[in-house]
């Protein structure tokens, strides 16, 4: 796997995403035979659970992080054992039908066409809409995982982590293995989830999950104080953040002096380019997001696009590299090719396993309806500071969905596409029509999904690549 200079204009699969998902499935694709570019927006390959892994400024990652890094180091060395073509600091900002890429790089933007493309762009985290969210102070848990593996840089001072999910307790462990003291952790997990959660124990008990995670959950306890039961939260300051407020079942609101907050409630599939490419999502009752509709090698409705990793449905990076292999076989197959039929056999296999549990983790972490479904002066839209009165005010005056409500409040129209808002903005609006988040849909996506200057697409070279690259189908 070598960087490249310059993109080719041409290639037989290209994956875009270089976690789990998108190393593996270069690999698979690559030691077949097939003309293969990587391309990931970082400056270095890993994806968000692998960050950083072979650039580490850790003495001992393993130590802090937890023994996953060595998983990360295995997938790095089979891509680039496998000739896989890695661009790095590549931002895909385009995908259409026919396998076109518009591709920014080092402030040049080009077009890059390839027979058949494997998304692999992971997860996003789950919005976490709570008065005072906006606050300089206030971060999401994988903001401050990504300073820890990139620059080994924990928060000062007051630590606070709160909300719901394998994540937030993650973070809480590496964070106490860095020796950063953690304040805090404020559960925001409803108890009623257990009852949900305990037909899925059986198969819980048998994975690899259960055991890791006791051990991990018990030693945040020993040292962090756990305040469980959390049914509203908030954090106040004038400026920037001071406190976090909260309230559990009692009633009684209690207040904690943080410099520090970290929000987590789960994370849900990144659908920004699948959809903008017109490849078909449904909404998901489980894990409470849009996913795409795949086949079982994770081919979408759009026959030249496949779809790897979390971004084909939250599983964690043992079912993502799994899925990434399986979407390079298919991806082989559908090029003319042999599918390696052992290969698929062990790839099902490892699958099956890494999801064995989920049922479980899924229907215990599920965030509670008050942390997904603002209300009053909350900040919907960050980026056009958006209200949920206000979303609430246009539903009231006969506001249909999502793509209406651009015309009346600018939703999901920043820098950021909808990624910090989509799902807010369909729940939202679901409630307060009284009818499921598939009816309402989400936001029609369009090219391009990241932000691009005019200068960049101005220069591209004219070609038919390129014209396919900046305008719709």
């Amino acid at each position: 796997m070598s960087d490249a200079a310059a993109l080719p204009a041409t290639c037989d699969i290209a994956v875009i995403g270089a976690g789990p998902a998108g190393l593996a499935a270069a690999a698979m694709a690559a030691r077949a035979g097939a003309a293969t570019v990587l391309l990931d927006e970082q400056p270095a390959p890993g994806g968000q659970v692998h960050r950083a892994v072979a650039t580490t400024p850790l003495a001992d990652p393993a130590a802090i992080l937890g023994p996953g890094q060595a998983d990360g180091a295995a997938l790095l060395r089979e891509a680039a054992a496998s000739g896989a073509r890695l661009v790095a600091g590549a931002t895909v900002w385009s995908l259409d039908r026919a396998g076109t890429l518009g591709v920014s790089r080092g402030g040049a933007a080009t077009a890059l066409r390839a027979r058949h493309v494997v998304i692999a762009t992971g997860a996003l985290e789950r919005p976490f809409p709570i008065p005072g969210w906006t606050l300089p102070g206030v971060m999401t848990a994988g903001a401050a995982q990504i300073l820890l593996k990139t620059s080994g840089l924990v928060g000062a001072g007051r630590v606070v982590l709160a909300g719901t999910g394998p994540l937030l307790w993650l973070l809480a462990w590496q964070y106490l293995r860095a020796g950063a003291p953690v304040a805090a952790l404020l559960d925001t997990t409803p108890r009623a989830n257990w009852r949900a959660a305990w037909r899925h124990l059986p198969g819980f008990l048998a994975s690899s999950y259960f055991a890791r995670g006791l051990r991990l959950m018990a030693a945040v306890r020993r040292s962090v104080p756990v305040i469980g039961g959390v049914a509203a939260l908030r954090a106040e300051g004038e400026g920037r953040l001071a406190r976090v407020v909260h309230r559990r079942a009692d009633g009684v609101e209690r207040s904690l002096a943080a410099d520090l907050l970290l929000l987590h409630q789960g994370v849900v599939p990144n659908v920004n380019l699948a959809m903008a490419a017109g490849c078909r999502h449904d909404w998901d009752q489980v894990q409470l997001c849009f996913r795409p509709v795949l086949d079982d090698w994770g081919v979408s409705s759009v026959a030249t696009i496949s779809i790897a990793g979390d971004g084909a449905g939250i599983g964690g990076a043992e079912a993502a590299a799994a899925r990434g292999r399986l979407a390079a076989l298919g991806a082989l197959g559908r090029l003319g090719g042999r599918i390696d039929d052992a290969a698929a056999a062990a790839a099902r296999r490892a699958l099956a396993s890494a999801l064995r549990g989920r049922g479980f983790l899924d229907a215990l972490y599920r965030p509670a309806d008050g942390f997904r479904v603002p209300s009053g002066e909350t900040i919907v839209c960050r980026c056009e500071e958006v209200r949920a009165a206000q979303v609430l005010e246009a539903v009231a005056q006969g506001c249909q969905g999502p793509n209406q409500l651009k015309s009346f409040l600018r939703c999901g129209m920043g820098p950021c596409q909808g990624r910090l808002c989509g799902l807010t903005v369909t729940e939202t609006m679901a409630a307060a029509r009284g009818v499921s988040p598939r009816q309402i849909g989400y936001f029609r996506l369009r090219a391009p999904v990241k932000p691009v200057t005019l200068a960049e697409i101005a220069a591209m070279p004219a070609s038919p690549e390129a014209q396919r690259s900046v305008l719709r189908d």
